[in-house]
């Protein structure tokens, strides 16, 4: 490691800290710059990985070309092509011009794709060909194009769940992990977050012309044992909001722990455990969720298959009263083979009025004869009620929706009783 190197580096762009994460970080990224292989910035959100292309690019022989950083997960999926490979005019609604695209002007320099992670499964695909040959095609085009472009990619998404889960293609995985560089969050960088604290205060004070704040002991102590899961970002956000609104300028634990959020996963404060153990916390958090998810999902299933049962057994209830008022109306019975309307036990789980939609539109084979006959049934009712559907309901022994649903289907709407 090249110490000497490292520090004119951080001199440069302003890096402040000493852990060994950001050193190691720093070093590798210097060691790969002056070659083009792909990199791969892999950390969590706000811990700075987009320091590290800047770096590569500048200590590269491509410093004098052109650099671009692209954020993936801010351009729409419908147009992502279109900016990374540019388009050909009349291409697409909007396209009254062609386009070069990133890959086109950034020819020989370097491009940055911040959030890798999020780019679409076809997306991938051309930037594997764009990695692999060099090549690609315009949208809407059919001309094979060039580029010598070399690619810096970050991501605080999990790739190997991201592949498992079919979110990312594995081959482009490997293709863009040539060279890994992983950023340390800031929970891990122990002093450094005093020293970064020192940072922002003395800019804020300078940029707004406030006396500096500093902190007391125990609120430094306070500020290594909290998490951080915004990480320097975080930390930012809240040194610039006790420079503005804190009375006193030598903030202590107690003042601090009124900036620091509330909620009970970011204000845990980080263990440090002793050699031997393991900590069970993030597991038991993530059995935690599946058994409330797992729960949910229950209750939705009981709630549908309960919905389905009552539609089942209101159909069986008209097709009974069908039999009993059989005398009355001299019709003949359907035989006995006639299979009733039923519910589909393949009907997915999910919103209950939605299947009732669905299984009013199931046609199942149905006797004419019953269909003659409920027909009747039901004028019959609704005459003797003078249309009034209450009552006439309560009359066949079948429900509101039910009769409803009866009248429509048989065309009695616009009957008048």
């Amino acid at each position: 490691m090249n110490t000497s190197e490292i520090q004119r580096v951080k001199q440069r762009y302003n890096i402040v800290g000493n852990s060994d994460g950001i050193n190691h970080a720093l070093d590798v990224a210097l060691q790969v710059a002056p070659t083009d292989l792909s990199v791969l910035i892999v950390g969590e959100s706000g811990v700075g990985k987009e320091i590290i292309p800047r770096v590569i690019h500048d200590n590269s022989p491509r410093r004098r070309e052109k650099y671009f950083a692209i954020n993936c997960g801010s351009i729409p999926e419908g147009t992502i092509d279109s900016e990374l490979f540019g388009h050909e005019k009349g291409s697409f609604t909007g396209a009254i011009n062609e386009s070069e695209g990133y890959f086109g002007v950034a020819n020989k320099g370097t491009i940055f794709l911040d959030e890798v992670g999020e780019l679409p499964m076809a997306t991938q695909a051309r930037l594997l060909r764009v990695l692999e040959t060099g090549e690609y095609i315009r949208v809407g085009g059919q001309e094979i194009r060039k580029t010598n472009v070399r690619i810096v990619a970050a991501t605080n998404v999990n790739m190997r769940k991201a592949i498992s889960e079919g979110r990312f293609r594995e081959d482009l995985y490997y293709r863009l992990n040539t060279i890994p560089i992983q950023m340390p969050p800031l929970r891990d960088r122990g002093n450094d977050i005093i020293l970064l604290f020192r940072l922002f205060a003395m800019q804020m004070a300078e940029k707004y012309h406030l006396p500096k704040i500093t902190l007391t002991d125990d609120a430094k102590q306070l500020m290594l044992k909290y998490k951080w899961p915004g990480n320097v970002r975080q930390l930012k956000n809240i040194t610039e909001q006790m420079s503005v609104l804190c009375d006193k300028r030598e903030i202590d634990a107690e003042t601090l722990l009124h900036y620091i959020p509330k909620d009970t996963e970011s204000t845990q404060l980080a263990t440090i455990a002793q050699p031997g153990q393991h900590s069970y916390e993030s597991e038991r958090e993530i059995l935690y969720k599946i058994l409330y998810e797992l729960r949910g999902n229950v209750s939705d299933l009981r709630r549908d298959m309960n919905a389905l049962r009552k539609q089942v057994e209101e159909q069986r209830d008209l097709s009974q009263v069908a039999l009993t008022k059989q005398a009355e109306y001299g019709t003949a019975l359907p035989s006995a083979n006639t299979p009733y309307p039923q519910a589909s036990p393949f009907t997915a789980p999910g919103n209950s009025v939605a299947q009732e939609a669905e299984a009013e539109e199931i046609k199942e084979p149905e006797s004419l004869n019953l269909n003659d006959l409920g027909r009747q049934m039901v004028e019959k009712a609704l005459e003797r009620n003078g249309g009034n559907r209450k009552k006439a309901a309560q009359e066949l022994g079948i429900s509101d929706r039910t009769l409803y649903r009866r009248i429509k289907q048989y065309g009695l709407e616009d009957k008048e009783y």
